[in-house]
């Protein structure tokens, strides 16, 4: 079904994959590289708002085909992590309004991923509440707060009233976020947080009808936030490897590696996110085996099978890579991270053929500019 071209000899400039036009749903990127949401923690006043570095910072990289800005807390409930910004609150819509108009001035598109921290989160983010979680079973990870790290705790169950309350702070997080002009929304259902908890079975216990079927709350999510916006404007990002045991270290084995029972729970997850006409499914791959190691395509191209909408593959994707699984089929486009960082003009260096700098890890959360918006355009 996919053509075997994991090591192309990929030549420079306009002809490679990566940097082709795209539409994903209702977005017309002009190439295929993506940058992926990361947390940078660097709303650091009050009221979670983001601040004129944010706006710099995703200015810098508008040249990405689209950009996928940082996880937005859904509501004060959902927070789980230190200065990191919010899409509940007025004065939050306004202050992203400045970042998407300006990327926008520079001819940038910027979808902004919805998040919700559950369980993995601590009572120094809650005003002392316990975090609430599928069922009352600890995450056993450590959060980060503005006190240091702390031991997650056992959440507190969500009762069918909470269950309904986050749905449709979800669906009023979209309506903020198309006011404060991005041009869609992409559902976090990845990592170790809220909507995977609910498709992890170690953490999922309930005796209703959401323990029954764990997929059920992130559709239920994923259809009120399309409703509040648009289908073709709601992405949905996955990361089917990914354990909750995984999130701070690797688990035996295989890190990041979930058993077939649970990769059965995210097929079916995804053949029905197949057919609601969403804009992307965005997919984060096993870990890699060792620096460098080239990603494993097979884990994408069965997910390929199961969703007929454009797939954004994420996860250890360099240049060549990132090439392949395009050129092969198996994805339509291709997210990158950590590079972004370093490289705010990423795409002109894959163009190139220069390769990318590397950022530095100790300035990656929190702080001011430095390590932020000061890395230099090639050639510097």
């Amino acid at each position: 079904m996919f053509r075997d071209v994991r090591r192309p000899d990929q030549p420079n400039g306009r002809d490679q994959p990566l940097l082709g036009p795209v539409r994903l749903g209702g977005l017309a990127l002009p190439n295929r590289v993506v940058m992926a949401p990361m947390t940078r923690a660097r709303a650091s006043g009050p009221g979670r708002v983001p601040t004129d570095l944010h706006a710099a910072y995703y200015a810098q990289r508008a040249t990405a085909g689209l950009i996928v800005a940082e996880g937005a807390w859904v509501s004060e409930r959902a927070v789980g992590f230190p200065r990191v910004p919010g899409i509940y609150a007025e004065a939050q819509v306004e202050a992203w309004l400045r970042v998407t108009g300006v990327v926008h001035a520079l001819g940038g598109r910027i979808v902004l991923q919805l998040w919700h921290a559950g369980a993995f989160s601590h009572p120094d983010h809650l005003g002392g509440e316990r975090p609430a979680g599928p069922s009352p079973v600890d995450p056993g990870e450590t959060c980060r707060t503005e006190a240091g790290p702390r031991p997650t705790v056992t959440p507190r169950e969500m009762t069918p009233a909470d269950i309904d309350r986050t749905v449709a702070e979800y669906a009023a997080a979209a309506v903020n976020a198309r006011r404060a002009g991005f041009d869609g929304v992409e559902v976090a259902a990845n990592g170790a947080y809220l909507l995977a908890q609910f498709m992890n079975p170690r953490l999922n216990v309930r005796r209703d009808g959401y323990g029954a079927d764990r997929a059920r709350l992130p559709l239920e999510v994923v259809d009120a936030v399309a409703a509040a916006w648009d289908p073709a404007r709601t992405g949905v990002r996955l990361s089917p490897w990914w354990t909750a045991a995984d999130a701070c270290r690797p688990a035996e084995g295989y890190p990041y590696t979930a058993d077939e029972a649970a990769l059965a729970d995210y097929d079916g997850l995804v053949e029905e996110l197949d057919g609601r006409g969403l804009a992307y499914l965005h997919l984060r791959g096993r870990a890699l085996p060792r620096p460098g190691a080239v990603p494993d395509f097979a884990g994408f191209a069965r997910y390929r099978r199961l969703f007929g909408g454009p797939l954004i593959a994420n996860h250890g994707f360099g240049r060549e890579a990132g090439n392949a699984v395009v050129e092969a089929g198996i994805a339509d486009a291709v997210s990158f991270a950590s590079p972004f960082i370093a490289n705010p003009d990423l795409v002109a260096r894959f163009a190139l053929g220069v390769e990318p700098a590397s950022d530095d890890p100790g300035t990656r959360y929190g702080g001011g500019p430095r390590g932020y918006v000061d890395y230099p355009i090639w050639p510097g």
